[in-house]
């Protein structure tokens, strides 16, 4: 369908209102509208409203879906596909953080790390995803480990995905001052994101107000795991924004999970909102992940809530959200590809993304892009890169029905090979 080389003429593609500033065109309720493309040297070099006399060697796609590729921005891939030899005992949290420990400790060389990564990379390539955010397990002395390993990943993989990377360890490990401002330094020279999983220790605010002292001095955006629990208590979403207020950060915050919000009295979860909101952070809810670990019982009743945090608040309240794929084949979630649009298919289900369906497809394209700095990135628009996805699908409920394993994805206005790695590529690394 997409040449091989030279320009050409997309006719009859149907694209969405969220995802393309600027059009003009007739958007249906759906918000979707029938627009021509034409790309030539890797660029979209005009987006209209479809002419019914379109260029005499037009592709018509007969009102195909057309979306950006995706931004995933909070993803694991150092964790990536470990299962086979370390899978989760019992399927909860502490038993993912526990069986993630001992492999780490266990197995995570570089060479181990870089084919799990690349493994996770390709899979993420072939299904449409053009930029990423992974954080990097850094408790010593992993982090000698894994930064050298993403920086040498990131140069390989240029043009086709731009990754970033966020540091993980907990935030008890802030405690020691000395090393914690050695990995910062680390992270800066990386020109990555600060990063660490916040509970409700007794020095929460002391640690916070360290974290942001070492972002401020190199110049860092933050990226949080916060209240990943059942527990009403746990309210270090709330502390956050607090200490970007109080300590006049102006980096970008990105907080993932925040799944305690949603069992919290309405008044506490308004004050955390509001405070959210004036501190400018963003929030990523990791809808597959999250419904996997959360609320999980072991006595043989079933689960009560659904683990995600309050996405619609937080939009009506101008707070930037996104979704995102979490982990892979690990022992936080046992499944998943990388693939954007089985997320985006999840959320819709899970945090009920349609009725109407809104903006929300910003969520996996154009609102990470912009939490991770990526100018022109998850949006189609003149002059931009000409890179898509064309689906079989032309409604939202053809294109969220199917895994639309026979998508087009194109970039630089080419259709990439679409190959999947092989599990077996990993065995000899399960061993033991």
């Amino acid at each position: 369908m997409i040449p091989a080389s030279g320009s050409y003429h997309l006719a009859n593609a149907r694209v969405h209102r969220s995802l393309t500033p600027g059009l003009a065109a007739t958007f249906d309720a759906d918000g979707f509208a029938l627009v021509d493309i034409d790309v030539a040297d890797g660029k979209i070099v005009n987006i209209g409203a479809h002419r019914k006399s379109a260029h005499p060697d037009a592709i018509d796609l007969g009102g195909r879906i057309v979306l950006p590729c995706f931004v995933d921005c909070h993803t694991h891939i150092d964790k990536g596909h470990i299962w086979p030899r370390k899978p989760n005992p019992d399927g909860t949290f502490m038993g993912a953080l526990n069986a993630t420990g001992a492999d780490r400790t266990a197995h995570w060389s570089a060479e181990d790390v870089a084919r799990r990564m690349d493994f996770s990379l390709r899979s993420a390539y072939a299904h449409g995803t053009r930029a990423m955010r992974t954080h990097l397990d850094s408790v010593p002395p992993q982090e000698e480990i894994s930064w050298p390993v993403f920086e040498t990943m990131r140069e390989t993989w240029r043009g086709r995905i731009e990754l970033q990377a966020a540091c993980l360890l907990g935030i008890e490990g802030v405690r020691d001052k000395a090393w914690f401002g050695r990995l910062a330094k680390r992270v800066a020279a990386a020109k990555g994101v600060l990063g660490v999983v916040t509970y409700m220790v007794p020095d929460l605010e002391e640690l916070l107000d360290e974290v942001f002292a070492q972002a401020i001095k190199h110049g860092l955006d933050l990226d949080f795991h916060a209240d990943e629990t059942a527990d009403v208590s746990a309210i270090s979403l709330r502390k956050i924004a607090e200490a970007s207020l109080w300590n006049g950060f102006e980096g970008n915050i990105l907080v993932g999970h925040c799944c305690s919000l949603a069992r919290q009295p309405d008044l506490e979860v308004l004050d955390t909102l509001d405070k959210v909101a004036k501190a400018g952070l963003a929030v990523v809810s990791l809808p597959m992940c999250n419904l996997y670990l959360q609320d999980r019982r072991n006595d043989g009743t079933t689960p009560r809530w659904r683990g995600v945090t309050l996405l619609h608040e937080m939009k009506a309240r101008g707070i930037e959200v996104a979704v995102a794929s979490d982990n892979t084949r690990d022992p936080f979630y046992a499944y998943g590809d990388l693939d954007m649009l089985e997320v985006y298919r999840m959320a819709t289900r899970i945090l009920h993304f349609d009725h109407p369906v809104g903006d929300w497809p910003k969520a996996v394209a154009a609102t990470p892009a912009e939490v991770m700095r990526l100018d022109g990135v998850g949006i189609l628009a003149a002059g931009g890169s000409a890179d898509f996805i064309v689906f079989k699908g032309r409604s939202w409920t053809e294109l969220l029905s199917r895994p639309e394993s026979d998508r087009i994805v194109v970039r630089d206005g080419r259709a990439i090979e679409r190959k999947l790695p092989d599990y077996a590529e990993l065995d000899e690394l399960m061993v033991g």
